[in-house]
């Protein structure tokens, strides 16, 4: 019968020496936010957008449908299983929505990120549980999108009051009725990397334990999200 010890021994030393074979080799074991949905890069325009995801990663984003009543529409990427980039910038056809988001990604000058979202669950009870905690929300708020194949996906939303500078997420859950982007988004590309950075590391962490999030975060002078897209092409790396 073999001794407990040596079997968990055996484990330590048996992963140690995969980790090291897979940096020798370059590679990277990665480590995500268990519950990142999508993240959001912002454009002034949905074809700059478009143009500077492809120009790193080699892979087009292709449009995906318009938020009738909020100014904006969108260009989606595949990240893998249940996870993928959204391209977020103003709608042309709505120049007339009063919305501080659309006003804020006029004036980017280059694509940059501009926030995530995380998929808790059962999005009501997920609520509740904030309340409890005595945490300010809005939501759930119910949300569609009307695809351009004219598929309507259906969502609800719960937004914090406080995002820390815009490093927490909002939360979403899709209907069922509804595919997940990620599934028939242009495929070819992979998260690598997504952190946050900030100044008070152990106070985001406290937030994010509260919230069940797993989200990395390094000290920086700044407070700014990072991810890193990997792509035929090479690597994008992007910043808030």
């Amino acid at each position: 019968m073999t001794n407990p010890i040596e079997r968990r021994q055996f484990l330590q030393v048996s992963a140690a020496t995969l980790a090291a074979s897979l940096l020798l080799r370059g590679v990277v074991p990665v480590s995500l936010p268990e519950k990142l949905d999508h993240i959001l890069l912002g454009a002034a325009s949905l074809e700059v957008g478009i143009a500077f995801v492809e120009h790193f990663t080699g892979v087009t984003a292709i449009p995906s449908g318009v938020h009738p009543g909020r100014g904006t529409w969108n260009a989606l990427l595949s990240l893998g299983n249940r996870r993928y980039l959204e391209i977020i910038a103003p709608d042309p056809a709505q120049p007339s929505v009063n919305n501080p988001l659309v006003s804020s990604l006029r004036s980017i000058h280059e694509p940059r990120l501009v926030g995530w979202a995380a998929h808790p669950g059962n999005l009501a009870d997920f609520a509740r549980k904030l309340r409890e905690a005595g945490i300010t929300i809005e939501g759930p708020t119910p949300g569609s999108r009307k695809r351009l194949d004219g598929h309507l996906l259906k969502w609800e939303i719960v937004s914090l009051a406080d995002t820390d500078s815009g490093l927490l997420p909002f939360f979403i859950e899709w209907s069922q009725d509804s595919v997940h982007p990620s599934v028939d988004a242009p495929k070819g590309c992979a998260l690598q990397s997504f952190a946050a950075e900030t100044p008070e590391p152990e106070k985001l962490a406290a937030t994010l334990k509260t919230l069940n999030l797993d989200l990395p975060v390094k000290k920086g002078e700044e407070p700014r999200l990072h991810a890193v897209i990997s792509g035929p092409k090479g690597n994008l790396d992007l910043y808030s």
